[in-house]
């Protein structure tokens, strides 16, 4: 690691390990060296050291109560792991739990200012800020059929987020004409208390990749986050997306895999 990236790494390990913001109807609370929130979409635990502290069977007896307790409210939960975190059989004692691991991502911090070089959208695109709830359902359309599962769920989330003016800001892409169409779509959230930024999104439909779309919103995120005090911004990016945002700037400092546990259907 370069004396950058472990700078970066230690200022996401003292800011970015928290529960995120809880939204109507979610609960927080801790179990020993974890944080868990629930009453939402699903389940989220997370611990805010790289170390649990825990070994062999203490922190199988951790695992269990975590399971035991999603299981009591019927509720799926996923419990976030990162690859530098102690101990490193973690991962293995989840899955003889019964978590099934998700696809690994790629944890990047970039600088604002780094990445708030122009970037134009391609001819024919326009990128502006939405806040109303239709534009939110358009967007969880377009993710549903990029991904070709339900994401209408996602409509009400972004909803819910969209009052918080100076914390939340959401973005399509979309042609023009009569009827516009979003073939993209990119938000970005405050972590509250720090300087940082959450990317999420980006997702564009596949008849619109590779023209620019996902550098400009990630461009106008930037200088949006440079305009309300933010300085690092961090993503937990797909196999896809990791290569352009490195090259873009934004360097990888650890991994994250989702390990998730789902309540058996009665």
């Amino acid at each position: 690691m370069t004396e950058l990236t472990t700078a970066l790494l230690a200022a996401y390990d003292e800011h970015m390990r928290g529960l995120g913001a809880v939204r109507d109807g979610e609960t927080r609370d801790s179990d020993g060296p974890l944080l868990r929130k629930y009453g939402g979409f699903r389940g989220f635990v997370t611990s805010p050291r790289p170390d649990l502290g825990l070994r062999g069977a203490e922190l199988d007896e951790l695992i269990v109560r975590q399971r035991e307790f999603f299981a009591a409210r019927g509720e799926s939960v996923e419990w976030k792991t990162r690859g530098h975190d102690l101990p490193a059989d973690l991962p293995d004692r989840l899955t003889a739990a019964g978590f099934v691991g998700e696809e690994s991502e790629t944890v990047l911090i970039g600088l604002a200012d780094e990445l708030a070089a122009p970037a134009p959208a391609p001819e024919g695109i326009t990128v502006r800020r939405v806040t109303d709830p239709a534009d939110m359902r358009r967007i969880a359309a377009m993710e549903t059929e990029v991904w070709d599962e339900d994401w209408s769920w996602l409509a009400d989330d972004l909803a819910s987020r969209a009052a918080d003016t100076e914390g939340f800001l959401a973005l399509v892409a979309e042609t023009g004409g009569p009827r516009p169409e979003v073939v993209s779509a990119a938000w970005l959230t405050r972590t509250p208390g720090t300087e940082f930024g959450g990317l999420w999104g980006g997702s564009t439909l596949t008849a619109w990749r590779g023209r620019g779309i996902y550098r400009a919103l990630v461009a106008q995120r930037a200088r949006w986050a440079l305009d309300h005090g933010i300085r690092y911004l961090q993503v937990d990016a797909s196999p896809d997306s990791a290569p352009i945002l490195r090259r873009l700037g934004m360097h990888a400092v650890t991994t994250t895999t989702p390990y998730v546990w789902t309540p058996t259907a009665a």
